[in-house]
């Protein structure tokens, strides 16, 4: 019996067992990487957008992102963007066939005024949409993620972003202990959290890895894995960016790791010659599409496209 069937069966791999992961010729990782994916996954893969809510003028330090204060990107700077607007692009959204829409914004936490007006614009669209409702922002107490649930938001939105090991050298100015516990205070809201990282900012083999066992042993359903999109302005401009070959394999091993949850590509599908089409059919089930935050992927309409001819469905 193959760990790909054992998987099925029950088995979960631990930090004692990953090496295979790494050493494993990525043919056959990709096709056991299938395997758990179509018995417990099958062939449907949930697409979501995201609109920039709020941006620029983030007060923290983390070192790939184009919104902190610490980086001169260019980025355009707002406040927390007007309802109606919010609404016309979630309606656009949920019109063309996508499954969730989030409001994600700049910021260590999203506070006063401006969370004030989130929770009555997620109010005005539950009234008016039947599209998922997801949030992403930031560092948030129980009370306000006990809000967002009374709101009809569904799941919110928190990467770990990299292994405990590495999170020092991406971010000094919060902890990783305080995203695990934002994580845990919405889980305990009642909400469903989506938690991954983003790959290529110098991490190694091993802080994957670490980063799949974490967001497994947190319980997380739904896992972003972004691919590092150098930005000019940033600490990590210069990085090189990653493979194809990296790439597929990293996904692979997040659904060995998670063989239940949702494994989400998200920024970086276009550096794969395919546009993400050889992660979906081993390993990831879910894909954010449209306009990204600062990044881009493949629009909706090419998306939608793409699961047909791979014979996947969003439906």
């Amino acid at each position: 019996m193959t760990i790909a069937e054992e998987i099925i069966n029950g088995r979960r791999l631990q930090a004692s067992d990953t090496d295979f992961l790494i050493t494993t010729p990525l043919d056959d990782l990709q096709a056991g990487a299938q395997l758990i994916q179509r018995h417990f996954r099958g062939r449907h893969v949930d697409l979501c957008t995201i609109i920039n809510g709020k941006s620029g003028r983030c007060s923290e330090n983390c070192k790939y992102c184009a919104q902190s204060a610490r980086h001169r990107t260019g980025v355009d700077e707002y406040d927390f963007l007007p309802t109606e607007k919010i609404l016309a692009v979630a309606l656009a959204n949920e019109q063309a066939g996508v499954n969730r829409f989030s409001v994600v914004t700049s910021g260590r936490a999203l506070d006063g005024k401006n969370f004030d007006r989130a929770i009555e614009t997620y109010k005005i669209l539950r009234g008016k949409l039947t599209i998922e409702l997801c949030a992403s922002h930031g560092i948030l107490n129980a009370e306000q993620l006990k809000r967002l649930k009374a709101a009809g938001v569904k799941r919110y939105h928190h990467n770990l972003e990299t292994s405990r090991r590495f999170f020092p050298q991406i971010c000094t100015t919060h902890t990783y202990d305080e995203r695990i516990n934002t994580i845990k205070l919405a889980q305990a809201a009642g909400l469903e959290v989506c938690s991954g990282g983003i790959i290529g900012m110098g991490e190694t083999w091993q802080d994957r890895i670490d980063l799949a066992l974490e967001v497994a042993a947190l319980g997380i359903t739904s896992i972003p894995v972004n691919i590092l999109t150098p930005i000019k302005g940033t600490a990590l401009e210069n990085l090189p960016q990653l493979g194809a070959e990296e790439i597929l394999r990293t996904i692979a091993l997040f659904r060995y790791i998670n063989p239940t949850a949702d494994v989400r590509f998200a920024a970086g599908r276009n550096f794969l010659p395919d546009n993400g089409a050889s992660a979906l059919l081993h390993g990831a089930s879910v894909a954010i599409t449209g306009n990204m935050l600062t990044t881009s992927n493949n629009n909706i309409k090419a998306d939608m496209k793409l699961l047909h001819d791979l014979g996947l469905t969003n439906h």
